[in-house]
């Protein structure tokens, strides 16, 4: 298939789990390059070695504002554009309110609201040069409704999904067709969710009308869809992929 031919993609996160699915499909759909952005220098070696010669892996801090300056400008200078950013990097710090440190608090908030900030305000900038683009950001199903013992990371997704209705409405206001729209993904198979113990995971597939979790896959096809020019008129929307976990 050829539904990323030609297109220079970003996604941040994309060494392991969601990130790499997305990575590998926009490959697979014939992009000119997807930039794997991540902190783990293993696991982009790793990447490197296991993918198609479409795939770069880059060593990127999305807290680091010069590094990320940096980054735009050298593939502006390769590439002349950036069609598409994936907003995936995040971490999580789980604990009670009560409980939970202000180290902890700042550290989420600082990666995955200010990260995507960081790396949007950037990169956004090299996508109203050419008056176009796709940015995609990877919100929660915790950021709609909350989860207990995630105040840190339910407000940063909370704040992602604020953050894409604001975008999708200035990127596009002087007429760029730059479009802005969100994932919000329900419990996923990933290296993250992998850390939750048994009965957590039996309470929550109890929960989901698909009675399992989803697949990495799963929300990489709907990255594909809204990255591409299927969903050309589709902006400022949040599309959940949760099996039916809230109806």
């Amino acid at each position: 298939m050829d539904r990323m031919k030609g297109k220079v993609c970003v996604v941040t996160g994309g060494a392991r789990g969601i990130g790499r699915s997305i990575v590998e499909k926009f490959s697979d759909e014939g992009a000119e390059v997807v930039f794997a952005i991540d902190m783990n220098k293993e696991l982009l070696d790793q990447l490197d070695k296991e993918t198609k010669k479409n795939i770069r892996g880059y060593q990127l801090d999305v807290t680091n504002r010069a590094d990320i300056q940096e980054f735009v400008n050298n593939v502006k200078e390769e590439f002349g554009r950036i069609d598409v950013l994936v907003n995936n990097a995040g971490i999580t710090r789980d604990a009670l309110l009560q409980k939970m440190s202000e180290e902890d608090w700042n550290l989420v908030i600082d990666v995955n609201l200010k990260g995507v900030f960081n790396m949007t305000q950037f990169v956004s900038n090299l996508m109203l040069e050419n008056g176009k683009g796709s940015i995609v950001n990877i919100s929660s199903i915790v950021g709609e409704r909350g989860n207990i013992g995630q105040t840190n990371y339910s407000a940063s997704k909370g704040g992602v999904i604020s953050m894409t209705y604001t975008w999708a409405k200035e990127l596009a206001r002087k007429g760029a067709n730059i479009r802005v729209n969100a994932i919000a993904p329900g419990f996923i198979k990933t290296p993250m969710t992998e850390k939750m113990p048994e009965k957590v995971l039996e309470n929550i597939l109890s929960k989901i009308t698909l009675k399992r979790m989803g697949e990495p896959e799963e929300v990489a096809n709907a990255a594909l869809f809204l990255a591409c020019d299927e969903s050309s008129y589709v902006t400022g929307h949040v599309l959940d992929v949760n099996g039916g976990t809230v109806l």
